[in-house]
């Protein structure tokens, strides 16, 4: 398994300069950095090229992650916003490819956060947002990347809320560069266990994202982590592994993950750099034993 942090650990904005997390997260004993999507898109190609080399540098394994917003959504039933959906995730895609990345995850089947003051309408969503997923999915094929469907809790997302509706929704699809993204922060509210829908999920898991149930870093919270570890074994998965914790508030990443409080115990940026290490060790020493 490679083990791995989002950038936004450390920032208060999706769009940032990535590249100085590159080493950063090298140095504290990580194998894999994910990016946001929505920054990657737009950056020019010669600073795509920056990424990858120091990348190649450090020997970190660089994801990318996001959540497509309200006006490029995929599964929209105005297929003006489903094009333009379509027209974005291809320039991601492109991106992905240009920065030496193999996989994308998160709401790129839908979008996020959902707005409930609309009417939900599923079942016809859905099937459009698999029509989608098919034609990005094979767009991204020559390109050797995969899309990961990341599930995520009733409260931000309607379409695919715990791991059977993933592993359905994927198996739907049928494409075999699009597979299931788990979230131990979601799964701590839909699954009834999370050794189960682990193991259920199977030769589906293509990603997973880990974090406490108040998305604090692993280890600092009451998450089963023996349990997930042990299920990850069980069903030989040997993929990457990313830590996506939020205990800043402030800017666009706070707002949109809703922390409005400081759960780092005001922590420096050195004891910030501290924990997330320290608590890369802890899921190495758990999950690869």
């Amino acid at each position: 398994m490679k083990i791995g942090t989002y950038f936004a650990y450390w920032e208060q904005e999706w769009d940032v300069d990535f590249f100085p997390y590159i080493s950063k997260v090298a140095n504290l004993g990580f194998d894999v950095l994910e990016i946001a999507g929505g920054g990657l898109a737009d950056l020019p190609d010669d600073k795509v090229l920056l990424l990858k080399e120091e990348a190649e540098r450090c020997g970190i394994t660089l994801t990318v992650c996001l959540g497509l917003p309200a006006n490029l959504d995929v599964s929209s039933e105005d297929e003006t916003i489903r094009q333009a959906g379509l027209a974005y995730m291809k320039r991601l895609i492109d991106k992905t490819a240009l920065v030496g990345a193999a996989q994308i995850g998160g709401i790129v089947y839908a979008y996020w956060p959902v707005d409930y003051s609309k009417p939900v309408h599923k079942e016809a969503v859905r099937e459009i947002s698999i029509r989608s997923i098919r034609e990005l999915a094979d767009y991204a094929l020559p390109y050797g990347i995969t899309l990961n469907m990341e599930t995520v809790n009733r409260f931000e997302q309607f379409l695919i809320n715990d791991a059977a509706e993933a592993t359905a929704y994927v198996k739907d699809v049928n494409r075999t560069n699009v597979k299931v993204m788990l979230d131990s922060f979601h799964m701590n509210i839909e699954e009834d266990s999370f050794y189960d829908a682990i193991i259920s999920t199977g030769s589906y898991l293509g990603h997973f994202h880990i974090g406490e149930a108040n998305r604090k870093v692993p280890g600092k919270g009451r998450l089963p982590w023996d349990e997930i570890g042990r299920a990850l074994r069980e069903i030989g998965y040997d993929g990457t592994i990313v830590m996506e914790p939020f205990v800043r508030p402030g800017g666009g990443v706070g707002s949109d993950i809703k922390v409005w409080r400081d759960m780092s115990a005001n922590a420096s940026d050195e004891q910030m750099d501290a924990d997330i290490a320290e608590s890369c060790r802890f899921v190495r020493n758990v999950f690869c034993k």
